[in-house]
């Protein structure tokens, strides 16, 4: 869907407006207000992602995850419950994705089944048919929501402008978030030892294959994983593996 030369003016304008924004309801709002007109879209909401994925304590309306009036307070409700219960697929691929994506196309790339299509299912119940998610650098997500489907409807030109007013919006929060409640501080701390043991394991290296490779003792990598894990809460080497990958330590 090509954009409107008002929408398109009004969305290269919109990281300027948000730059001198003082609230996260501000922020949203600019937002919104850019994509009216011509775009079935509307803002859903902005969150910033915990250390470890699925750290729901974590992530707390107003604090870390920032909802826009477009949808009431009972799909924030029921979404957090649903999510708290297993977990958001889409959310999961947005934070390793580099690109923007409709929900319908998400759900295709993941083929849901099951109690996977809880959430889409939610979403429906609240007239929301598709959305399209901005990843940002990592440790955001701005997300709007459609009453109608988006699959083969969003231009690459369409996209690109929201991806960049998404982008401003997530920098903007970030800018003004209270930097403690991010957990900013909570990262496990590995020496750099450590982090070697856990890297090569994560390649499919045992341990005296890690020791040959480190020119360590046997011993000695047994004792960096075995703190590693200690540091990670994993029970095994593959926990502290699964850890590490989790809170970014090793890619």
């Amino acid at each position: 869907m090509p954009l409107s030369f008002e929408t398109l003016r009004n969305l290269l304008a919109c990281p300027a407006q948000i730059a001198n924004c003082e609230s996260s309801d501000d922020i949203l709002d600019r937002l919104d207000e850019a994509i009216a007109g011509s775009i079935k879209l509307r803002v859903l909401g902005a969150g910033r992602f915990p250390l470890k994925f699925g750290d729901w304590d974590r992530i707390r309306l107003g604090e870390t995850l920032f909802a826009h009036k477009s949808m009431g307070e009972d799909w924030w409700t029921d979404y957090l419950t649903l999510a708290q219960a297993s977990y958001d697929p889409l959310v999961m691929l947005a934070r390793v994705s580099l690109a923007p994506f409709t929900w319908s196309e998400g759900q295709a790339m993941l083929n849901l089944i099951g109690a996977d299509r809880c959430i889409q299912e939610l979403c429906f119940k609240h007239g929301m048919r598709d959305g399209f998610t901005c990843p940002i650098g990592g440790r955001w997500i701005v997300s709007f929501w459609s009453p109608r489907s988006l699959s083969n409807v969003l231009s690459s030109a369409t996209r690109a402008a929201l991806y960049a007013a998404a982008s401003s919006a997530a920098v903007r929060l970030e800018q003004l978030l209270d930097l403690g409640v991010g957990g900013i501080g909570d990262r496990a701390y590995l020496t750099p030892r450590e982090l070697a043991v856990v890297r090569w394991a994560s390649v499919g290296y045992r341990i005296q294959q890690t020791a040959r490779a480190l020119g360590l003792s046997v011993e000695t990598v047994r004792t960096h994983m075995k703190k590693a894990q200690q540091k990670l809460g994993a029970n095994t080497t593959g926990h502290a593996v699964a850890e590490a990958m989790r809170l970014r330590l090793i890619a």
